[in-house]
């Protein structure tokens, strides 16, 4: 037979459960807008009823019931959810970084309006049509030099501005992998603590948490594969154990965090003498920058500029600025070119209308109008220079000036084309880059907040239910405490009335 206490023990037990659960809501509540937190449910379970099956098995009638027992407190989270998440977080990272990077060089091209690089060009070759039309006039020649110095302080700036963010992003590219490294070492971190705690057979949940936000956040910056390694000890069943953190690239995976090992391989950047990316070391491993899989730290890398596996310098800005310089090169080359093949009003002929460039990196920043043109306008080869013409009054090789920004000027990927047909080429591939990062952008962030909103859906906490269990459990454990005090009157009256008659 069962003890005269078993009720006692049953009601106690009942008691114990309820608390726990309690307990439990009361922690879920606190962390209801806690960034990262998975909310909790104890699981409760019937403890194994008496007697035992067994040879020696006390003879009664069947099995008693023995109560309730809190088995384990456990998070409530869809692994399946997590890694869509961070699948859509690696796109989300990628595109905003390549689109912020946009973004800031649209503004500063600052295309189409009447402050851009092609408004200067007009006006500098509608002041050349002026000085074809009065080639003598002292005033219209001076114009036209002040809008050649136009020309080339708006290349100038242009440059200078874009190398500008081109040094933010690289700054900011250095800071991704700094936050990269810290993230590892902090998983690492956590991980030992899991270690530490599950061998005693505890689920460490809130650790748990916290390494799932750290995987978050680094999951923007790259694609990783996460394997799992149950710890030793007496390790409950559902304990998740250490984790081994792996980049996946398309030459293989490569381990960033070693679960069992508590080894970390950072991330370190090798750069050329003006920061563009060489090689990418991860512990002993090295890739090339093109091979570095989608996140925010390839987006980073790709708008600041790294060497291809050509040899050549490649990226957002290092295209953009490249084809500044070469756009200033050809145009001073071939604008120096026809001006030397006309004649000035004292006439003089191969004379050049800027300081020659010797090559075209930098062109961008090296637009100087000669000196010679600068302290006497008359220098200025408006005139053709043919047999029998006024050069007071020709204006024929001013008018060709004018119009060579139409003839074939520039040799680009598609052909040769002219000098407006290159810079229109190089905006609209600006533009439509732009458009598509931001389409991508959006899409990505839209497929992320679906993912998070279910996400959220299952392992949020939610006030209402908690209140909701919150009662539920109050009452359970309320019936248990009266259960107590009704055991308590049996007893009573076996202690203090049974044996009392005849007295």
């Amino acid at each position: 037979m069962s003890s005269t206490f078993h009720g006692l023990q049953v009601a106690k037990r009942g008691m114990d459960a309820q608390q726990a659960a309690l307990y439990t809501i009361g922690h879920n509540v606190s962390n209801a807008n806690t960034p990262g937190y998975t909310r909790q449910r104890v699981s409760l379970e019937t403890f194994p009823a008496y007697p035992a099956p067994g040879m020696n098995q006390a003879g009664t009638a069947g099995q008693i019931g023995m109560g309730v027992e809190a088995s384990t407190v456990e998070r409530i989270r869809d692994t399946f959810l997590d890694t869509q998440y961070r699948d859509e977080t690696i796109k989300v990272g990628y595109w905003d970084a390549r689109a912020g990077a946009l973004e800031k060089m649209e503004k500063i091209m600052n295309e189409p309006t009447e402050d851009g690089l092609s408004a200067v060009f007009n006006q500098f070759f509608e002041s050349i049509q002026d000085v074809a039309s009065h080639p003598s006039e002292a005033g219209a020649r001076s114009v036209m030099i002040e809008r050649a110095e136009a020309v080339g302080d708006t290349f100038s700036y242009l440059s200078t501005s874009l190398k500008t963010i081109q040094g933010d992003l690289q700054n900011e590219r250095d800071v991704a992998v700094t936050q990269v490294n810290s993230l590892l070492e902090q998983i690492n971190n956590v991980n030992q603590q899991i270690q530490n705690v599950e061998p005693n057979g505890y689920l460490p949940n809130d650790l748990y948490d916290e390494r799932d936000r750290l995987l978050d956040e680094i999951s923007k910056f790259m694609p990783v594969s996460l394997e799992y390694t149950k710890s030793s000890g007496n390790a409950s069943a559902t304990s998740e154990g250490v984790v081994t953190v792996q980049l996946q690239t398309s030459q293989g995976s490569i381990t960033l965090l070693d679960g069992k090992t508590h080894q970390v391989n950072a991330i370190s950047l090798t750069t050329n003498q003006d920061s563009y990316v060489t090689e990418i070391h991860i512990g002993d491993e090295i890739r090339n920058p093109e091979s570095f899989p989608q996140g925010k730290l390839k987006g980073l890398i790709e708008a600041s500029g790294y060497i291809d596996n050509s040899g050549n310098k490649t990226g957002v800005y290092a295209s953009m600025i490249d084809d500044l310089d070469e756009m200033a090169y050809e145009f001073v080359k071939w604008f120096n070119d026809k001006h030397q093949q006309g004649v000035t009003l004292d006439g003089d002929t191969g004379m050049s209308f800027f300081n020659e460039i010797s090559q075209k990196e930098g062109a961008a920043t090296g637009i100087v109008i000669a000196d010679k043109i600068k302290q006497n306008t008359n220098n200025i080869a408006a005139a053709s220079g043919a047999a029998g013409t006024d050069r007071q009054g020709d204006g024929q090789n001013a008018q060709l000036l004018s119009q060579f920004r139409q003839k074939v000027l520039i040799n680009s990927g598609n052909g040769a084309v002219s000098l407006d047909g290159f810079y229109q080429s190089v905006i609209g591939q600006m533009s439509v880059d732009a458009q598509q990062a931001n389409r991508l952008k959006s899409n990505s962030e839209t497929l992320q907040g679906a993912v998070e909103q279910r996400r959220q859906s299952t392992s949020a906490v939610s006030l209402d239910e908690e209140m909701t269990n919150m009662i539920q459990f109050q009452h359970a454990y309320n019936a248990s405490a009266r259960m107590v005090t009704m055991i308590d009157e049996m007893l009573d009256k076996i202690v203090n009335g049974l044996g009392t008659g005849g007295r």
